[in-house]
């Protein structure tokens, strides 16, 4: 009855678990990094509303969510990449729009200029993948130490709304990243220094300004965990794109501003049907 496990495909050997509704063009959207996170945690607002009109497709992506771990699986970008283009094989799509938020964006940009014939679109929100200074902010969500209160410090810097930080949604989140294996696999992606997984992550100017696809970018203009610099850069660099910042929003973009969120990424696609 757990609404977070959905189906499951076999990519790269791996187990992956991902949520797949509606009908329409594919849409593959990307989590973000956060400690329990998982797709639905990450997409649950938005999903029912996108596959009204797309076929949305959410996976856990490698060390997330109840995607299958392996023991003692080095986590890189490469890895990553691969799951999905994997993913999308195993799923007989050969183009799909991509979503990322966060660490997901640094995935969105990395597939797109590796395997440019398989994106249509590209949404990129609170976005990963290009270089800047570690926030206090980011350090503290890697850095993350199973504990209630912890958790609860980690939801006050990601919301800029605070009424969304309910002690039930910061037990709910605690509970998810003690869950068996979840930490564990957490704990071995970003240890310290993490500027080093910042760097890791992201692409080079040449390789971004290389991206032709049309692509929306989105980030909240509050958002203490990654700079609203890295949309701006992102706008420049990518030639056929628009930003979209939101005031009074943190890192929380399609929870925050689940309507307006919606609404401009089923306009974005529409554009394109």
């Amino acid at each position: 009855m757990n609404p977070e496990i959905a189906s499951t495909v076999t990519v790269n050997g791996l187990k992956v678990n991902y949520h797949d509704l509606g009908t329409g063009f594919p849409v593959v959207m990307v989590h973000g990094s956060g400690p329990g996170v998982s797709a639905w945690a990450n997409w649950r607002l938005a999903m029912p509303h996108l596959s009204e009109t797309c076929r949305v497709i959410a996976p856990d992506m490698a060390g997330f969510g109840y995607t299958e771990r392996v023991p003692g699986q080095s986590y890189h970008l490469d890895l990553w990449v691969a799951q999905l283009i994997g993913l999308l094989d195993a799923l007989e799509i050969p183009e799909a729009h991509l979503v990322g938020n966060s660490f997901g964006g640094a995935l969105a940009l990395a597939l797109a200029i590796r395997h440019p014939e398989r994106v249509r679109r590209l949404v990129l929100m609170g976005s990963v993948g290009v270089p800047f200074q570690l926030t206090p902010g980011l350090d503290a969500v890697w850095g993350y130490a199973p504990s209630l209160a912890a958790m609860r410090s980690l939801l006050d810097i990601f919301a800029y709304d605070r009424r969304l930080v309910t002690d039930e949604l910061a037990q709910l989140r605690y509970e998810a990243s003690i869950r068996p294996g979840f930490q564990e696999s957490f704990a071995a992606m970003f240890p310290a220094p993490r500027q080093r997984w910042i760097d890791a992550l992201a692409s080079s100017e040449a390789d971004i300004r290389t991206i032709e696809h049309q692509t929306l970018i989105l980030h909240g203009r509050d958002d203490r965990v990654i700079p609203f610099g890295n949309a701006t850069t992102l706008h420049q660099w990518i030639k056929a794109s628009q930003l979209h910042g939101f005031g009074c929003c943190g890192h929380w973009v399609q929870i925050e501003q689940t309507r307006r969120f919606v609404r401009l990424l089923s306009d974005f696609f529409a554009e394109d049907a």
